[in-house]
């Protein structure tokens, strides 16, 4: 994993780049970054592929946050 880089990606999101920020974590594939790349999936809409990432994240799970924001921060907080 590449802490710099997904921090790149969680920014990127934040700002609302959801394809820039998904380009770099599909790269990825650590549990970090596949958090990221699930809740890139939630704010998409597509609820399957998310839940397909989040099976793939350590424990997470897509009702685990409701808001997507408050998400993308704790992997935020996660990575520093």
């Amino acid at each position: 994993m590449n802490k710099d880089v997904l921090l790149t990606a969680v920014r990127l999101a934040l700002d609302g780049d959801w394809d820039a920020s998904h380009k770099i974590a599909q790269d990825y594939s650590d549990s970090t970054a596949n958090w990221l790349h699930a809740v890139l999936h939630k704010i998409e809409g597509d609820v399957w592929n998310s839940r397909y990432w989040y099976a793939r994240s350590a424990g997470r799970a897509y009702e685990d946050f409701s808001n997507v924001r408050d998400e993308l921060l704790q992997i935020q907080k996660s990575l520093s």
